[in-house]
C-alpha cells in the first residue's frame, strides 16, 4: 500500500467520455483517456435506453501531487448512469496535494453515483465538481466522504480537505458550495460542524420543474433541502455503509420523477 509517495512518481490521469442517442439506445460514442483512468465496456443492465459505465482507477489509490480529471458530457435523448467499483482512497502525504475534477455537461441525463471516498489521516486531498445543464437536461449525483479509517481506529487528525460543487443551468448558478476541512480542526467537532462524526455526504437531484421530496418515505437519517430544480440530501454520522444505503433509497424515490424509470443498481455494486 502506498502510504505516501514524491511528487516525481505522482500520476496524471484524465478520462473524457461523450454519450448520445443513437436511435432508441444510449451509446458512449466517444471516449479517450490518458494515464490510468479508464472506463470498462458498457453495460446495458435494464436495456437500451440507459447506458452504464465503470470508472476505473487502475492503481487503486490517490496519493499526494496524483491529479484525476473526469470530463462527460451528454448529448440530448442519452442517458447514461456512471459508478466506480469501489471505495476511493486518499493516502496520507508528505505536502502535495491530491486533486480531482469532475465536469458535466448534461443536455440529457447523467448520474454520477460512486462509492464512498476515504480520505487517510494526512492526506492533503481537493475535490472540484462541476455540472452545466442545459435545457431540460437532469443530474442526480452524490459524494460519500469518509474522515479516517474508522474502521481501523483511525481518525482525520492531520492533512486538510478542499470541496468546491458547482451547478448551474443554461449559465445561471443553482447552487455553489464550497468547504474546507482542516484534520483535527475546530470545524470537526463543533455542533455547527461535523460534530464528532467521521462520514458526511451530499446528494443533488436537479431537473427543470420542482422535485418532490418525498419526506415520509425518505430515510430518517438524512436532511433534505429544496430549492426550485434542485433538492439537496445530507447525511452526518459515522457509517459510510448507512449512507450509501440511505442515499440508494433515496435516488430509488427520485428516479422514475426525475429521470421517467424506476431506480435500476448498477451490477457491480453487488459484487
Amino acid at each position: 500500500m502506498r502510504l505516501s509517495e514524491p511528487l516525481a512518481a505522482s500520476w496524471k490521469a484524465s478520462l473524457s467520455l461523450s454519450f448520445a442517442r443513437d436511435e432508441n439506445r444510449s451509446v458512449l460514442a466517444r471516449r479517450s483517456h490518458e494515464g490510468p483512468l479508464v472506463v470498462q465496456k458498457p453495460l446495458y443492465p435494464e436495456g437500451d435506453a440507459v447506458c452504464h459505465a465503470i470508472v476505473v482507477h487502475p492503481p487503486g489509490g490517490i496519493a499526494g501531487g496524483d491529479e484525476l480529471a473526469l470530463d462527460v458530457s451528454a448529448a440530448q435523448g442519452s442517458h447514461a448512469l456512471l459508478t466506480t467499483p469501489g471505495a476511493g482512497k486518499w493516502y496520507r502525504s508528505v505536502g502535495a496535494w491530491a486533486k480531482q475534477n469532475l465536469r458535466f455537461t448534461v443536455d440529457g441525463i447523467v448520474e454520477w453515483l460512486p462509492r464512498e471516498t476515504i480520505v487517510f489521516d494526512g492526506a492533503h486531498a481537493s475535490f472540484e465538481c462541476s455540472v452545466e445543464l442545459r435545457g431540460d437536461a437532469r443530474y442526480i449525483g452524490w459524494e460519500v466522504l469518509c474522515l479516517g479509517r474508522s474502521g481501523s481506529g483511525e481518525r482525520f487528525d492531520k492533512g486538510e480537505i478542499r470541496l468546491e460543487q458547482r451547478l448551474s443551468r443554461d449559465g445561471r448558478l443553482l447552487w455553489l458550495e464550497r468547504g474546507r476541512i482542516e484534520g483535527g480542526g475546530r470545524i470537526m467537532s463543533s455542533p455547527a460542524g461535523l460534530a464528532g462524526r467521521s462520514v458526511c455526504a451530499t446528494m443533488i437531484a436537479a431537473a427543470p420543474a420542482a422535485i418532490d421530496p418525498h419526506r415520509k418515505e425518505a430515510p430518517a437519517c438524512l436532511a433534505l433541502t429544496v430549492l426550485p430544480g434542485v433538492l439537496i440530501a445530507r447525511y452526518l454520522g459515522d457509517s459510510s455503509e448507512e449512507a450509501m444505503r440511505a442515499f440508494t433509497a433515496l435516488w430509488s424515490l427520485l428516479r422514475p420523477a426525475i429521470a421517467g424509470r424506476a431506480a435500476v443498481e448498477p451490477r457491480i455494486w453487488r459484487t
